[in-house]
């Protein structure tokens, strides 16, 4: 498979074409003055099976998406494999409010126009996984995450709250051990409330686990509760940070290491992705 990757995903792409069975497509890439995008693929791709990769966030690396598989499919590939390795505008899936967009349902939709298969990692919401259209399939992060986290000697593995229990128990089930949730009330967009919840975490490393971490602030709280009830060291993981409005700071400061995949690259990126996105491509 020849592997085209996009400018957000630079790092995750060359990981995959290092894995047998893959390569990385010879390609000129440039922004015009007024920053425009523009990409020529250099490589014969007739009959080829091609795996693209690029995240979508922020917004112009949708754009550049689009670019990337309008330049694929005149090359008469074989087929086309849309990875998006964090899906932007994955939060807003629903009309919460009388008028709203629903973009995340917009976004998926033309991503699939051009696809043979989608592929996403740790979706925010599976239900829109339909909008991308008949073959698209999302995987999670939190097995190499469980993974990475039994190297650290992590004792007990958490999620912020009911809705992301089942990734905690992934990543426990990976790591092999226990695990729980906290309890969380969001007030706002940017406040909420963790109510206290008895949990053995006495003497232990504990780990809070999530697809996303953005502002930080549902992870500094769950941090400062895991020590009040005696955590020894606690570990925040997820598998896109985000990281939103200086949040690598604070969180790095509430709690003693912070990690993610490579799905967003910045410098907590401690665990690759590649391994799972080439067994789901073969």
């Amino acid at each position: 498979m020849i592997v085209v990757g996009g400018s957000a995903s630079q790092g995750l792409s060359r990981a995959v074409a290092s894995l047998p069975g893959f390569s990385l497509a010879n390609m000129v890439t440039k922004r015009f003055p007024d920053t425009e995008y523009y990409v020529k693929i250099n490589d014969d791709l007739k009959g080829e099976d091609v795996v693209i990769i690029q995240t979508t966030y922020p917004d112009p690396n949708i754009i550049e998406l689009f670019i990337l598989q309008d330049a694929v499919s005149r090359l008469d590939p074989g087929s086309i494999t849309t990875v998006v390795p964090y899906f932007g505008y994955a939060r807003q899936d629903k009309e919460f409010t009388n008028g709203e967009a629903v973009s995340a349902r917009n976004m998926a939709k033309h991503i699939g126009l051009i696809s043979n298969r989608i592929l996403t990692i740790d979706i925010h919401n599976i239900s829109i996984m339909d909008a991308f259209g008949d073959h698209a399939r999302n995987i999670t992060g939190m097995t190499e995450i469980g993974k990475f986290l039994a190297s650290e000697g992590v004792d007990a593995i958490l999620s912020p709250d009911a809705g992301s229990k089942d990734r905690a128990s992934i990543a426990a089930g990976s790591a092999g051990c226990g695990w729980d949730f906290l309890e969380k009330t969001r007030i706002d967009g940017s406040t909420v409330e963790i109510k206290p919840k008895s949990l053995d975490v006495e003497g232990k490393t504990v780990a809070i686990v999530d697809d996303i971490i953005a502002t930080g602030g549902t992870i500094i709280k769950a941090s400062e509760q895991l020590r009040e009830q005696g955590a020894k060291k606690v570990i925040a993981a997820c598998t896109h940070g985000l990281y939103t409005g200086g949040a690598i700071p604070r969180l790095e400061g509430a709690c003693d290491m912070l990690l993610s995949t490579d799905t967003l690259e910045s410098s907590t990126s401690k665990i690759s992705m590649a391994s799972i996105i080439a067994e789901a491509l073969n």
